[in-house]
């Protein structure tokens, strides 16, 4: 798999692209270890029942009878035969999984998880997904954008705004009608928009991008690939709103998001709305779930949800608008099958890429030695150096599927596993010595190189 994509060091070049990217997708399948994988965009995370089911029968028909929650709140099948891809694109095709095959790989779009199920987690954001999504595929330039170029849409709480977007919306619905600030990249400005307007925003924005990487001749595949001196600005897509008719007010220092007494959407666990409703959050275990256990997501929704589901870039599932009376005893089912129901688990922020046997250049089987850390209680840095951060487990100094910001690095080398903690300033150096890591330690790579 191709490497997360990490914020480029200070004073690093932008790199240059020469080519398009190979990032995977529904049609365009990956090869692997284990067989060919294929990654189904799902804007918001958004997935209704029948979609759900037509998950499930790819992965038991065609695939390992597992499938893979990604840190854009996507979902991937692994260990996919050669020779399937029609089937498969015929069987998502037909569940509205497909609305677009030129723009499938463009669809990346983060929305609020949480928005519209409380009294504080406005639903516009979810609308604009939807309405974005539908722009996205109507656009001709927009097929041109990377299957790496990501959309987040905030609803005002801040959980999303710094997940590194290249186009990121965050509703400000305090504010008289409704409005929204759209930045892009990593520029701290930001334009302030009608509400109804976000999304024809967004869209400008990126095809602002598609002109500029043109115009630079770097072949960048995100916003903070520009060259420096050509780098997108807010003041520069100002410029591409006001030709589409789009009124936008420039905002030198984009305000910081308002403390909210809203539940935090990445932890799992039982969340209160109106009228007499709850929503349930659980979590999948290193970000893969059986063919079961989604099956068994897909009956609550279907039984007593609103008949959907929605995927969160922690690699969880929210069952929204469930009756409140019956959530405790659902989220118990759910863990009694394996998911994690209960924010202090310790398989809670604990991440892994795909190692080994599925990824021939892991050194490891880092998910069984991440499972085996947490049934034998290894302590990773904590206090003041890691206490509360994300970990990940990584088979090769790629670190695929990292978190964004600061993370727990667990890298497996040739001489056993490196701890140390990474922080957004700059990216992770090969030579870089940690500290030592607090016993007892985690275990050995379960292979050696």
């Amino acid at each position: 798999m191709p490497p997360s994509p990490s914020i480029r060091p200070p004073g690093a070049e932008p790199p240059l692209r020469d080519r398009g990217d190979a990032c995977p997708g529904a049609l365009r399948l990956h090869s692997a270890a284990d067989g060919r994988l294929a990654r189904v965009r799902l804007p918001g995370g958004d997935l209704t029942v029948r979609q759900a089911t037509v998950l499930a029968d790819a992965a038991d028909r065609l695939g390992d009878g597992h499938l893979s929650l990604t840190s854009r709140g996507n979902a991937e099948l692994r260990g996919l035969p050669e020779g399937c891809g029609g089937e498969l694109a015929g069987l998502l095709r037909e569940a509205g999984l497909l609305p677009s095959a030129r723009h499938e790989r463009v669809r990346n779009i983060l929305a609020s998880p949480l928005a519209g199920l409380t009294a504080n987690t406005p639903a516009e954001v979810r609308r604009w997904a939807g309405e974005l999504d539908g722009l996205l595929c109507a656009s001709e330039p927009a097929a041109e954008l990377s299957g790496r170029f990501l959309f987040v849409l905030d609803d005002g709480r801040g959980e999303l705004a710094g997940l590194g977007g290249d186009v990121t919306l965050v509703a400000e619905a305090a504010r008289a009608g409704g409005t929204a600030l759209l930045r892009v990249g990593d520029d701290p400005a930001a334009l302030r928009i009608a509400g109804p307007d976000a999304p024809r925003a967004a869209l400008a924005a990126a095809e602002a991008f598609l002109s500029a990487a043109a115009a630079s001749g770097s072949g960048a595949w995100r916003v903070r690939e520009l060259p420096d001196g050509q780098r997108l600005t807010a003041r520069d897509v100002a410029a591409r709103l006001h030709e589409t008719g789009i009124t936008a007010t420039y905002v030198t220092q984009a305000p910081a998001p308002l403390p909210s007494p809203s539940p935090d959407s990445s932890a799992p666990g039982i969340i209160d709305g109106p009228d007499g409703t709850a929503s349930l959050c659980v979590l999948a275990p290193l970000g893969r779930l059986t063919s079961a256990q989604w099956r068994l997501l897909t009956a609550v929704a279907a039984d007593d949800g609103c008949g959907a589901l929605r995927l969160t870039p922690w690699r969880g599932i929210v069952l929204p608008g469930l009756p409140a009376g019956a959530a405790a005893a659902r989220l118990s089912a759910l863990a009694a099958a394996g998911l994690i129901t209960d924010p202090d688990s310790p398989w809670h922020r604990l991440g892994a890429c795909t190692g080994r046997p599925g990824c021939a250049k892991s050194l490891t089987d880092v998910r069984a030695d991440a499972a085996a850390a947490v049934t034998a209680g290894a302590r990773l840095p904590a206090g003041e150096a890691g206490d509360g951060l994300p970990v990940h487990w990584s088979g090769c100094a790629r670190r695929c599927g990292h978190p964004h910001g600061a993370w727990v690095d667990v890298l497996a080398t040739g001489e056993g596993y490196r701890v140390s903690v990474v922080r957004p300033a700059a990216a992770p150096a090969p030579g870089d010595t940690p500290a030592p890591p607090p016993h007892p330690a985690p275990p050995a790579p379960s292979h050696t190189p």
